[in-house]
């Protein structure tokens, strides 16, 4: 088991945090976005507040640990990785909180590339604390606008873990989904819950569209969120999103495994 200081040093040596892969240009293009409300970054927020690009970057720098200088426009994205460690302790204790509780939980991703076996591990700690890791809608399609137009997927679940694959597209149980920051397979999942007399969960927990979805709709939800996703972190400030952590969601998916074993052993639940 990681100590502290030793998971502040895997953050900074696998580049979770530190100099992260997300660049400072794709970062502003983001808040910029964000400031004229683009669907594809507000990740199915509505903010209540006007959010401009000072505001944002502002707002990024005290969360993420980015440069709070509006002139500093390229260059490696940066996380402080003691707001990373800060926001893990938070997401842990939420972990604790709806296990004690032995709450039904929904999780799922829009990376499932990278962080499904993240999320997996967190599945079978709360099942196995009794929590239940809810699968609505499994199967349904959904209609999500891409960049290349109107695409029909479906909603899976692997290992307990909500995500999409393309319409056809097998189910094979390996980590095949696509990669999806829309809000759309969330509240499917949830209109499903709902439609069939719940239970409804009471944390879900994901990224994207799966975190500012839910909150959104008044679910607790917290999850991991890069540099250039500004719309968890403003959600956090306005009180729909309860934890969001800092840290770079594209890296190897066996670097996130002292992240994994760090909060089950905080929030005090086996793997």
């Amino acid at each position: 088991m990681l100590s502290v200081g030793g998971l502040r040093a895997h953050l900074l040596a696998a580049r979770l945090a530190g100099a992260v892969g997300t660049s400072r240009e794709r970062s502003l293009r983001s808040y910029r976005l964000f400031a004229a409300r683009d669907p594809r970054v507000l990740l199915g927020l509505d903010p209540e507040g006007v959010w401009e690009l000072p505001e944002l970057i502002a707002l990024m720098a005290e969360k993420c640990g980015v440069s709070a200088d509006p002139q500093h426009v390229s260059g490696h994205d940066v996380i402080d990785p003691d707001l990373t460690l800060t926001a893990l302790d938070a997401f842990a204790d939420r972990l604790a909180a709806v296990a004690q509780r032995r709450a039904p939980v929904l999780i799922g991703t829009g990376h499932p590339h990278r962080l499904l076996a993240f999320y997996a591990a967190l599945a079978d700690a709360l099942s196995a604390a009794g929590c239940a890791v809810l699968a609505p809608a499994h199967g349904r399609c959904v209609d999500i606008t891409t960049r290349f137009g109107l695409r029909t997927y479906n909603l899976d679940y692997v290992r307990g873990v909500a995500l999409v694959r393309e319409a056809g597209a097998p189910s094979t149980g390996r980590e095949t989904g696509a990669h999806s920051h829309s809000p759309l397979p969330v509240r499917t999942a949830l209109a499903a819950a709902a439609e069939v007399g719940g239970p409804l969960p009471e944390l879900v927990i994901g990224d994207h569209g799966w975190v500012c979805g839910a909150g959104q709709l008044g679910f607790e939800a917290i999850g991991p969120a890069d540099t250039n996703d500004p719309a968890l972190f403003v959600g956090q400030a306005e009180g729909s999103v309860s934890v969001a952590v800092p840290l770079d969601d594209a890296v190897r998916s066996d670097y996130y495994l002292p992240l994994t074993r760090y909060v089950l052993n905080r929030a005090c639940l086996s793997q």
